[in-house]
């Protein structure tokens, strides 16, 4: 049985916990004069007259009273601590060591600053938590120092959790960094358009119209500030409301917010990303492209890439009936004019047969079925000896352009490719042999994205031929394989999609890179040969690595190899499942998952009878 303890508990930490308030009023809202440092003085005394008299009043007291106030006097030294501590760092520490303690130990005084708050905060939420559990067990006549425990080491943890919140948020501000956990996410500048604004040479408008405390308009600011440090002296990022400079808007051609305008000199670039975040969605997870697509309209010089026509070459629209039926490549054509290319066809009827236009950027012979007109071979070559660039992507059964290939050290036999170990299924028949797939790549220029992706992307032909080099190679001629074909392809010489004694596997080449140094007063010549026209059409494009590869040759054969790299998306794909991926998780779902759930409950309940004890038999006289 305990004693009457001596004096109020409570009111001792009452008075402790008015003298910490009474420094904070003196120290942090007072600031310098008179009242400042009596605030302060009468503080410490009142937080040391309350240990003294809780000290005292524990000595009166039975042994589970002293435990608690044991605890109580432990949580008042930690913060005598830190006060003691908070006022080395501050005035009282500068007469003390002769100066102020950021300067003669600025590290010393971070580390200060930060640990007496949190002291203060491993003193008073435990006090606060221990005081009302003592509180409720003020007329008893034992104290349940259990109960005073559990609210000591409750105190103790979710101080512990505020310190480590407040630490983190802490750290993350000065780091300026910021994590979207989200499920929709939008998109980052990727490295292609990083290497756009950091090569940009004249300066570059950005204007953002956003009313304030906009979600999207948040999205995208994050967005442009991120881009803005590969070059902040010359990409100007503003954010403005339509609403309140309507002027401004007006001269940018801007209507409405939700909108953003890229601009250089006269020439401007508006698109819309909208205001509610739901419908933008698709804009923000798209971000990056749209953005570079604009970047490159007013930043670089327009480019005129030629195609061939006449000679049932690829087109943007399906074959009208009757025609053999070869995929159409609206969407490389598409994607070309979003890197700001001028698309323009090329035929007898434009002029072909008697040269290449002067501003051509690039001429792209893309899947002929038919020969050229011996004008019009002259005239690829002239303009190949002239400087040319030349992008050309041949079908098995078209013509073998020897007279265009010979001087660039190839030849093509055009006997198609397959590989009964690697190949993509599309129609589950053996044919499927003949749609290669690879993702061996060279550290050419044109492959730039696809070798840094390490092999992660890898490209779809679907139907290619045997393309190979010419020994010795013409004079000042280099070759460099960029696209190689898996190491099991064979050329299929009679068409069973199996490799027969005499046809050799291989890794043939799928993509070659050529160029010749330029002769004196002209460009180098530049040429990409590709040993199938489906490797670019609408089939396979939605394909990355194929994506990427019809670029970045782009990029390098018209010179801007140094723009090079992936763009960041932040679309959905769509999973895939093959006819019997879908049945085994069909029968997976419907049949093993419940037949697991009942074996692991057969088991558990079964163990558990085994666990249970068994009733003693009590013993009946003359009973056996």
């Amino acid at each position: 049985m305990s004693t009457r303890p001596v004096g109020n508990g409570l009111a001792a930490t009452l008075l402790f916990v008015a003298g910490l308030v009474s420094v904070f009023v003196g120290e942090r809202i007072l600031g310098l004069g008179t009242g400042r440092g009596v605030l302060s003085m009468v503080g410490v005394l009142a937080a040391v007259a309350a240990v003294v008299w809780r000290f005292a009043r524990s000595r009166g007291t039975g042994a589970d009273r002293r435990t608690v106030d044991g605890w109580v006097l432990g949580l008042y030294g930690v913060g005598l601590l830190a006060l003691a501590l908070y006022f080395v760092q501050s005035d009282l520490g500068v007469s003390l060591f002769g100066g102020s303690l950021s300067q003669k130990a600025p590290k010393l005084a971070v580390m200060l600053a930060a640990l007496f708050p949190a002291l203060l905060t491993c003193c008073l939420v435990p006090l606060a938590l221990v005081e009302t559990a003592a509180q409720a067990m003020t007329r008893a006549p034992v104290l349940e120092t259990g109960r005073a425990r559990s609210a000591l080491f409750s105190g103790l943890g979710l101080s512990f959790v505020l310190i480590f919140a407040f630490a983190t948020m802490y750290v993350v501000t000065q780091a300026n960094t910021t994590w979207d956990l989200s499920y929709f996410r939008t998109a980052k500048p990727g490295d292609s358009t990083r290497k756009v604004v950091r090569g940009l040479n004249e300066p570059l408008q950005v204007t953002m119209f956003f009313p304030p405390a906009n979600e999207v308009g948040e999205a995208v600011r994050q967005y442009f500030q991120d881009l803005a440090v590969e070059s902040p002296e010359l990409l100007n990022v503003e954010r403005l409301d339509q609403a309140v400079e309507p002027v401004r808007a007006k001269a940018l051609g801007v209507h409405n917010n939700g909108t953003v305008v890229v601009a250089r000199g006269e020439r401007k670039e508006p698109f819309t990303v909208g205001l509610e975040l739901d419908r933008a969605r698709g804009q923000l997870q798209r971000l990056d492209q749209e953005v570079q697509r604009r970047l490159l309209t007013v930043a670089k010089p327009r480019r005129v890439v030629y195609f061939t026509a006449g000679h049932g070459e690829r087109a943007e629209t399906r074959p009208v009936p009757g025609e053999m039926p070869k995929p159409p490549v609206a969407q490389f054509k598409e994607m070309l004019r979003a890197q700001n290319v001028d698309v323009r066809s090329l035929g007898v009827a434009e002029g072909l047969g008697s040269a290449v236009p002067a501003d051509a950027g690039a001429l792209v012979v893309l899947g002929a079925t038919r020969d050229f007109l011996p004008e019009e071979l002259t005239a690829v070559r002239e303009y190949l000896d002239r400087g040319g660039r030349l992008w050309l992507a041949l079908e098995p059964d078209g013509p073998r352009f020897e007279k265009l290939l010979e001087p660039l050290g190839l030849k093509y036999a055009g006997t198609p490719l397959a590989n009964d170990q690697v190949y993509f299924r599309t129609t589950r028949q053996q044919s499927d042999r003949g749609n290669l797939g690879t993702a061996s790549f060279s550290s050419h220029p044109s492959v730039t994205s696809l070798t840094a992706m390490g092999g992660q992307s890898p490209v779809a032909f679907l139907g290619a031929g045997a393309l190979d080099q010419v020994q010795p190679l013409p004079n000042n001629v280099m070759h460099d394989i960029s696209v190689r074909a898996h190491g099991a392809t064979f050329a299929d010489a009679n068409g069973n999609f199996t490799a027969d004694p005499g046809e050799t596997r291989r890794t043939w080449p799928l993509v070659v890179a050529v160029e010749q140094p330029a002769a004196a007063g002209k460009e180098p010549t530049r040429a990409v040969v590709m040993a199938d026209a489906d490797v670019v059409s609408d089939v396979v494009l939605s394909n990355m690595g194929n994506a990427y590869l019809a670029v970045d040759t782009l990029r390098w054969l018209t010179g801007e190899e140094s723009v090079s790299g992936a763009v960041s998306s932040e679309e959905d794909v769509p999973i895939q499942h093959t006819r019997e991926q879908d049945v085994a998780w069909f029968y997976a779902t419907v049949f093993v998952a419940p037949a697991l759930v009942l074996a692991l409950g057969f088991v558990t309940t079964r163990r558990r009878g085994r666990r249970a004890p068994r009733a003693p038999v009590a013993a009946a006289g003359g009973e056996q």
